[in-house]
């Protein structure tokens, strides 16, 4: 019998496939990351879970795992303002806008910024 791998706080862990971005359009030519970055993600973690930084030529994304009893409270089908996403227990620096649901799994919030104008 395989295990499935898991975290040091035994949550199952999966990589956030690059096709996501791209099957929702928000890989670009030249995409880079502002720092190394391990895109494995923990499957409905205990805790709020907040990816590292990755950015395109126009914005900085991250994404955001809610744990089940927090992503159970999220409206359906509805991007979060900001008042909402913070009441939630999200917290982040200014200028984050959820941007996009991915319907398989809503609990993954998608957040992006602008990068600031050179």
């Amino acid at each position: 019998d395989k295990q499935t791998p898991t975290t040091p706080l035994g949550l199952t862990r999966f990589s956030l496939s690059l096709s996501l971005f791209s099957s929702l359009g928000y890989l670009k030519s030249k995409w880079s990351v502002t720092s190394s970055v391990d895109l494995s993600v923990s499957i409905m973690p205990q805790e709020i879970v907040y990816s590292l930084k990755y950015n395109d030529d126009e914005y900085e994304y991250r994404h955001v795992i809610l744990p089940h009893d927090i992503a159970k409270l999220l409206p359906k089908g509805k991007l979060l303002s900001e008042e909402e996403w913070r009441d939630l227990g999200v917290q982040q620096s200014l200028g984050w806008v959820h941007y996009a649901i991915h319907r398989p799994e809503p609990h993954i919030l998608l957040f992006r910024r602008k990068l600031p104008q050179n």
